[in-house]
């Protein structure tokens, strides 16, 4: 039994200081578990849009690969490498940091830019429409990987706090209880023996 509760001498001030933290660490337990509740509600949003998003991401990469896969059939890879070196970025891309619930994961924006023509004879139309569905799949590529990593983070965070809530449920706040209820019963007992130390002097006096 006394190797589960805090080392610390059983007095009045000893008992007051340890109410007083006993109060904060549940307080503290509350808001983890609050917090505990928002990123778990966070992450099946996530989830949920996360499945959905990379159903969208394998239908876009499917359909800009066949594009490609036709592009190259007319073109070659040699006429292929060519004409890229000459095409501009059909894509701009922005990271910026982001922050939920102490949570901090890249919010990724891209945008689609205007495609301009590469200008190169030999260049088959599919090549105009290769670089459109794979600027398209790269936007979503783009939002899949915002959406995977913090779905990441916010998993790997609510899994701190599910583990910090546990250990203050189940270890520090039961044993801060423990000792607050042996401190208690050590000085009542102490209270006891010295109102029974009185009636027995006040016994010898009579």
């Amino acid at each position: 039994m006394t190797e589960s509760l805090i080392k610390i001498p059983p007095t009045k001030s000893s008992l007051l200081r340890l109410q007083q933290q006993a109060q904060f660490l549940i307080a503290g337990h509350d808001l983890l578990e609050r917090k505990r509740e928002l990123l778990t509600r966070l992450v099946y949003e996530r989830i949920d849009e996360y499945r959905a998003l990379r159903r969208e991401t394998e239908t876009a990469l499917g359909a800009a690969y066949h594009c490609l896969s036709l592009t190259h059939l007319r073109m070659g890879s040699r006429g292929i490498r060519q004409a890229a070196l000459g095409a501009e970025p059909a894509l701009r891309v922005n990271v910026l940091p982001h922050r939920a619930l102490g949570v901090e994961y890249p919010a990724v924006a891209s945008e689609r830019l205007p495609l301009k023509p590469v200008g190169l004879l030999g260049t088959d139309a599919s090549f105009d429409a290769t670089r459109a569905n794979l600027a398209e799949a790269a936007v979503l590529l783009a939002r899949l990987g915002e959406v995977e990593t913090a779905l990441h983070r916010l998993m790997e965070e609510q899994r701190k706090a599910q583990k910090r809530v546990n250990a203050l449920k189940y270890n520090i706040i039961p044993r801060y209880q423990r000792t607050i209820r042996f401190i208690r019963s050590a000085l009542e007992e102490e209270e006891r023996n010295a109102l029974f130390q009185v009636k027995l002097l006040r016994e010898r006096q009579r």
